[in-house]
């Protein structure tokens, strides 16, 4: 008799998770194939609630579909690597040139492409918690281990430098900022961004500066870029794209900026070059809509303001579940999202994941646990605050609802 030898998943997965699309995800499916109607809050897609792209990048990616038929340079279209570099020449950073950056379908791409040429097995890189879980992702994926700094909740989610310093070792080479963060809403200042990349200065790490919500502040908030503070000294990479500031998630378009001293890193630029050269080039449609939307009038500053939508929905968002007893909010100063506390001495649970999938069958909302952002407790979970404010009343009240009955 034929023995059949079961095919199984790569060991590389062992350690990686993407609980934002993960067993969630499927019961929530699952429950939407019997008939329910379930509100999906756990993914920053702005489309589905109704924010849509701007005319103009619509009618510039149309205008270039008949030249865009072919592969693109690996680092992406001339025009559009130099809108990117425009762009940060323009905020500051002067010696950004075109050869500095490289396109990619998403800054999820990017993040993946760059740990894959940077990390050999088992370098640790430092990584916020909670975190953009793709990060830990990518770096376990790509052979290294995530080494999770904690951010301290009851100073605005910002990081805590003491725990950062004491997680380094000899085989600690790069640091992950997330700024604005994802999944708190935290804005970090300009004196705090300084400080983490003096970090990298002292103990000779890369930066690696997730900013892709960047333009999206509330009230006082001001974006600090971290290849600013880092200079000619702190190899930085910045990532970011046009998903969420101009609200085309589904286009794929992003990139990565390489500042500071690239005649250190000649090695692992020329490993860079090659993954790109490996998946033969982003996107290209999305690719030529990168000039118009970064030189073009900023739609996002209307949404971001009192009266606009993305303003009016975090601060709703945050009342609603302060509101709430045994819940406390960190009011987010920029992103998407809120991520609250529920405490635990008046929600005793032990295993986070399966709240949101007991608050997933009972009020059919779905939210993402705070473990699935390898924070280090049951006690958090993330909301998107996308929905209009009908909508977002709505599913917090039956948030608050099902808590009632856990209390």
């Amino acid at each position: 008799m034929l023995l059949v030898r079961k095919i199984r998943q790569s060991k590389k997965l062992r350690n990686v998770r993407y609980d934002v699309r993960g067993p969630i995800l499927v019961e929530a499916q699952r429950l939407e194939a019997e008939g329910h109607k379930i509100l999906k809050l756990n993914i920053g897609n702005p489309a589905p609630f109704g924010f849509e792209a701007p005319e103009a990048i619509l009618a510039d990616m149309m205008h270039h579909l008949p030249e865009a038929q072919g592969y693109s340079d690996s680092r992406g279209i001339y025009s559009a690597r130099t809108a990117v570099a425009q762009y940060y020449q323009s905020r500051g950073l002067k010696d950004t040139d075109v050869e500095d950056v490289f396109i990619g379908n998403g800054v999820s791409e990017m993040i993946s492409m760059v740990l894959q040429a940077f990390l050999d097995d088992g370098n640790e890189i430092l990584v916020p918690a909670p975190d953009y879980p793709l990060w830990t992702g990518a770096v376990s994926l790509s052979g290294g281990t995530p080494v999770h700094y904690r951010c301290d909740e009851n100073d605005g989610w910002m990081p805590d430098l003491a725990d950062i310093e004491s997680k380094i070792t000899e085989n600690t080479h790069g640091l992950v900022i997330i700024n604005p963060n994802n999944p708190t809403g935290a804005v970090y200042s300009k004196e705090m961004v300084h400080k983490l990349v003096d970090i990298a200065r002292r103990h000779q790490l890369v930066v690696f500066a997730d900013e892709i919500y960047e333009k999206i502040l509330f009230d006082d908030a001001v974006h600090h870029h971290a290849a600013a503070a880092a200079g000619n000294d702190v190899l930085c990479l910045t990532f970011s794209g046009l998903s969420k500031a101009y609200r085309v998630c589904g286009y794929r378009a992003g990139w990565v900026m390489v500042s500071g001293p690239k005649e250190l890193a000649e090695e692992f630029l020329e490993g860079l070059t090659l993954v790109s050269n490996m998946r033969m080039c982003a996107n290209v449609p999305a690719q030529h809509a990168i000039q118009t939307a970064l030189g073009g009038y900023q739609s996002i500053n209307e949404l971001i303001v009192p009266g606009g939508r993305f303003y009016e929905q975090s601060m709703l968002a945050d009342r609603l579940l302060n509101d709430i007893p045994g819940v406390s909010s960190v009011r987010p100063r920029g992103a998407l999202y809120c991520f609250p506390r529920l405490d635990p001495e008046v929600y005793a649970i032990e295993d986070d994941e399966q709240f949101v999938i007991d608050l997933l069958r009972a009020k059919k909302i779905l939210v993402t646990h705070g473990t699935g952002f390898n924070w280090f407790e049951p006690d958090h979970f993330r909301l998107v605050t996308l929905p209009d404010v009908d909508m977002l009343e709505e599913a917090i009240g039956r948030i608050a609802e099902f808590l009632a009955t856990r209390r």
